[in-house]
């Protein structure tokens, strides 16, 4: 048996009653996906089948609708936009439940109702309850859906910010002939440009107040990083007079790679859009400089 509804401003919810929760869930994402096309003008048209076939009279059945929907008056664009799935049995097995809490991850609305009936006497009841998600838990359960719709907008919103940065210092890397003119902009937090010797890249970085240059140096080997990162900081007073500042050197023990890095002040991605060529050009000289301090070093080092 199925059951349908129509929900104010949404498709109809879908349910079905097996006797063992079966495969019901495909067969109410079936009807669900089938509804969710479905015009108002075709609901009403399916309705009144429906009421004809269990004797009532079809003309009622756009009135029916409209009151359960609380609307005056058809509006096509507001029918359907969404779909509510409503699973109903008096059981539901571990692989039901566990496609339905990964649908409901992924922001789609299924629930489960549990029926179960009872004999009082010569009366018989049916007890329901709402299993998925738990009546208590679904405000909160709400609440992180809509946290982590927020997040992901501003994780979206973040990468294309990225991605407009890194097009604009790319094009200055290229009018300056630069290593990192060659290279795709991307949408994260670092580019980089190979140095010429395996594992050693140039890298930019940026965070939302801060532009970084740096060495990256990781051959897949913790040891071997370490060896490397060692010659490099025995040229350290050479280095840092060559480019006429100090430097961050970070060995990273506790993790595999290591890095030599120059931060700049000067702003980051969340700096004014007007501030970005400023900020860019002041990164890509920055490299140059940096460069040009390490790049002796590494011609003499063993690797």
């Amino acid at each position: 048996m199925h059951e349908s509804g129509l929900d104010p401003g949404k498709a109809p919810d879908h349910g079905a009653i097996l006797p063992d929760g079966g495969h019901m869930e495909l067969q109410a994402i079936r009807y669900a996906a089938m509804v969710s096309a479905m015009t108002f003008e075709r609901a009403v048209g399916i309705h009144a089948q429906f009421l004809a076939s269990i004797g009532n009279s079809p003309a009622e059945a756009q009135t029916s609708i409209l009151g359960f929907l609380g609307w005056d008056e058809p509006d096509e664009e507001a029918f359907g936009l969404d779909v509510r799935i409503l699973l109903v049995s008096e059981g539901f097995g571990r692989e039901l439940t566990t496609a339905v809490l990964w649908l409901r991850e992924r922001d789609i609305d299924i629930r489960c109702m549990r029926l179960r009936p009872y004999h009082d006497g010569q009366q018989k009841l049916i007890d329901v309850q709402q299993i998925i998600p738990l009546p208590e838990a679904n405000d909160y359960q709400i609440q992180l859906r809509e946290k982590e719709q927020v997040g992901r907008k501003k994780r979206a919103e973040r990468y294309d910010i990225l991605l407009k940065f890194w097009s604009g210092l790319i094009s200055i890397a290229q009018k300056k002939g630069t290593r990192h003119g060659q290279i795709t902009p991307g949408s994260y937090g670092w580019i980089g440009a190979g140095s010429g010797v395996r594992g050693l890249g140039f890298n930019y970085t940026v965070t939302k107040e801060i532009g970084v240059v740096e060495l990256y140096i990781d051959r897949g080997d913790a040891v071997e990083n370490a060896t490397i990162f060692d010659q490099f900081i025995a040229h350290k007073s050479t280095i840092e007079q060559a480019l006429g500042s100090q430097l961050a050197w970070e060995r990273l023990d506790n993790k595999r790679a290591c890095r030599i890095k120059f931060e700049l002040a000067d702003g980051g991605y969340r700096s004014p859009e007007s501030a970005w060529p400023g900020i860019q050009h002041k990164m890509v000289d920055a490299m140059t400089r940096f460069e040009n301090a390490i790049l002796p070093v590494l011609e003499k080092i063993k690797i």
